[in-house]
């Protein structure tokens, strides 16, 4: 597998990023961009998804967030509401594909043992499940000991490409409770704060160490190359949503 890397990152305005995303796996689906990986820090963000925003409790949830300081963003995959930070990397995997029915296991498999090897290369017991209780619920989940979700895992499909993507917790775990509880309440979900994990709290590493460690294990697995994203393809991505990136 060949996949070029993309760094960059943007959080003003905050709904850039997804934007972003949403571009780049539109110019895979039509063959302008190869097969790409985004790794990067994002804005303090509520992802919703869309069984979120038909829910009667939406806009409600929307004016839970702005008031935890969170902008609210249509998230790319499926899942519940997911909370992004600048305690959190946020990753986005566009891929082209020629059938929509096919490949969607294999590609949650093949993200999640990379994220799980990157893990475990820093020392951390991670594993692959879903913890009873756990926010945006998933069986491609990814804990740490069994006990404590750590890293969420959606995926979507268009014509031509799909999407796999998610948020990796370093820290502040209970920034994402403070926040989750009333948007939760407000979309009549559930969750049980105690599942809510961040890998700080099992070893003492920065959000640039996990970003190098989950780069060597893309970098173990594929053919990896590091490119940027062009100055104009921002530009035109953030004109869409009426601000200038900052």
């Amino acid at each position: 597998m060949q996949l070029d890397l993309i760094l960059d990152g943007f959080t003003q305005p905050p709904e850039l990023d997804t934007a972003i995303s949403r571009a780049i796996l539109e110019d895979v689906a039509a063959g302008r961009r190869a097969a790409t990986f985004r790794l990067y820090r994002p804005a303090d963000v509520v992802a919703f998804g869309r069984q979120d925003t038909r829910h009667p409790g939406y806009v409600d949830a929307r004016i839970a967030a702005r008031r935890a300081g969170f902008a609210a963003v249509e998230r790319l995959a499926g899942g519940r509401a997911a909370i992004f930070h600048d305690g959190t990397l946020a990753f986005s995997w566009a891929s082209p594909i020629d059938d929509p029915r096919r490949g969607v296991t294999d590609r949650f498999e093949w993200l999640t043992e990379t994220l799980v090897a990157s893990l475990r290369s820093l020392g951390l017991d991670a594993r692959v499940g879903e913890v009873p209780g756990e926010y945006c619920p998933g069986r491609h989940s990814i804990n740490l000991g069994g006990a404590r979700k750590v890293i969420g895992v959606g995926q979507r499909i268009i014509r031509g490409a799909a999407h796999v993507g998610g948020v990796i917790v370093v820290a502040g775990a209970e920034r994402i409770n403070a926040v989750l509880d009333p948007v939760y309440a407000a979309l009549g979900l559930s969750f049980l704060p105690s599942a809510t994990g961040d890998i700080s709290m099992a070893a003492a590493l920065e959000v640039d160490e996990v970003l190098q460690a989950t780069v060597a294990e893309l970098d173990r697995r594929t053919k990896l190359r590091t490119t940027s994203l062009d100055r104009d393809f921002v530009t035109d991505v953030a004109r869409t949503l009426g601000q200038p990136p900052a």
